[in-house]
Parts: C-alpha cells; structure tokens; sequence
C-alpha cells in the first residue's frame, strides 16, 4: 500500500519521500514502484519519458527526520493502534504544525489516533485501496477534531492524484469495510455449512452479482491475516457477531494460509491455474 501511493502521488507531479523501517524494505519498495511504472509504460499506459520523470520525484530514506519538510505525510504501517501511535509520536517531534497528518487505516479509529497527537485538528483518514494505482477510490475520513479546512484540502488532493473521494465519518470499517468485511465473512461461514464450494461460491457471485472477483479469491488477494485483524477491530467495536471472524478462517491464518502473499490460502498458488486449497474442512 505505502508503495501504490508514493506511485500515484508522484505521477501526479509531487515530490515524494518514502521512509522504510530498513534499507531493505526501502529498497524492494522502491523497486516495486519503478516495476510498476515500465510495465505500464511497456504496455503503452504511459509514454516512457514519465516514467523517468516519476521517478526523479522520489526519493526514499529510513530516517524520520527527513520528512521535516513535507506538507502532508500519509501513513501505512500494519493495522495495529500501538505501532500507528509510535509512528505518529515520532513524526510530532519531526514535522512542523503546518504538516497534515494522514493515516491509511482501513478499521481503526482516527479520532483515537488523532487524539494522541499534537495537531488533531489537523488528523484526517485518507484510505486507498489495494492495488492503489489502479483502484479509483479513496475513503476520507474526518474525526469529530478535524478542521474543515484541512478535511476539504485532502478531499481537494485526492481528486488531483486522480482519484474518486467519498466523504466518511469516523465508524469503524468506515463506508467499504463496514459492508464489504461482513459479505466476506459470510462467504466463509457458507462454505463452512456447505452451502458450496469455494470455487463454485466464487463463481456465483461473479456471474450472478456482477462482482470482478468472488469472496474467496478476494480474501486471497487482501490476506487472510489482514482481513482478521479489521474483523476483529469491527467485533471488539460493535459486538455484532457478523463482524467475528468465523473459525476457519482463524485456523487457517494459525496455520500460516495467508493468500497471495504466503503462496496458499483459500487457493493453492503453486498451481497455474491456482486450484482450492485441499483438505480446509
């Protein structure tokens, strides 16, 4: 995610520092980008000059002092509140009051967060979605601290990365997760009682809802893990029972079945075309 928008925040003509926990995560990271960016070209999406361009306006670095000068720092550490505080504490000492503050959460509260800062009044949520140069939507959250003015410039800046924003309040899950994560749980809750396969659920919600792709292939694609740890923050927030994550899925982030990203999860990625995963219930 914190690659996807130094990329698209850069094709748009700002400058842009990424900082990464090590020299290595920078590294991949910025790879990634510049990955990114020639497929596109090689695909005739950009002329090949703007890829250079882009790059030019990207620099990266593992010291949080060197974000002293940025207008706006948007954050994208792992959804857990502890490790957001420590980021946001860091970057007080660091940043000038003028500098707005974004977080990327797609689950946790933003007045919490906003709350433990120096600046709440200039704390919004700004929420891209995954792959963040390709999805059009940005959620932007506004806490009952954040001043107008500051919520109106984000909005005003998302359009001109090119994006659609939605206005959002500070609810967990905000506007897609609060209805995307209950559908997603759901999906597994079917297989669970055998109302169908995974591959035939994922079909029937593609052909018979118009949806690109079914529950379980997007489970894949977010991370088992991801999705458990929002579903958990909606749960200890609304104690409603369709935001707790049913058993299996715990049992198969447990098990080290993340998706994508761990070659296995509700599909096996060892195989091409990926084929359901043998033996989950």
């Amino acid at each position: 995610m914190g690659s996807g928008i130094a990329q698209v925040v850069a094709e748009s003509g700002f400058p842009v520092v990424v900082c990464e926990v090590s020299e290595d995560l920078l590294g991949k990271g910025l790879a990634r980008i510049e990955a990114g960016l020639r497929k596109a070209a090689a695909k005739g999406k950009m002329p090949a000059e703007r890829v250079d361009e882009t790059l030019g306006r990207l620099s990266g670095t593992t010291r949080v002092a060197e974000l002293a000068n940025c207008d706006l720092v948007v954050e994208a550490v792992v959804e857990r509140l502890e490790e957001k505080h420590a980021v946001f504490k860091l970057l007080d000492g660091t940043c000038p009051k003028s500098t707005i503050f974004a977080s990327n959460t797609s689950s946790l509260s933003i007045t919490e967060m906003a709350a433990g800062t120096k600046r709440p009044g200039r704390f919004v949520g700004m929420h891209f979605f995954n792959p963040v140069p390709l999805m059009p939507l940005v959620e932007v959250v506004r806490s009952p601290l954040t001043e107008t003015a500051v919520f109106e410039t984000v909005l005003d800046l998302a359009r001109s990365l090119g994006k659609t924003p939605v206005r959002a309040t500070d609810r967990t899950g905000f506007i897609v997760n609060r209805l995307l994560v209950p559908y997603l749980l759901d999906g597994v809750r079917a297989f669970e009682q055998g109302t169908g396969s995974i591959s035939d659920i994922d079909q029937a919600m593609k052909l018979g809802c118009g949806h690109p792709m079914g529950p379980f292939t997007l489970l894949d694609f977010i991370g088992l893990d991801t999705v458990v740890l929002i579903a958990d923050i909606m749960f200890d927030e609304f104690k409603e029972t369709r935001f707790a994550p049913p058993p299996l899925l715990r049992r198969m982030v447990q098990a080290g079945l993340r998706g994508r990203k761990s070659g296995r999860g509700f599909y096996d990625y060892a195989q091409d075309p990926p084929m359901p995963t043998a033996g989950l219930l």
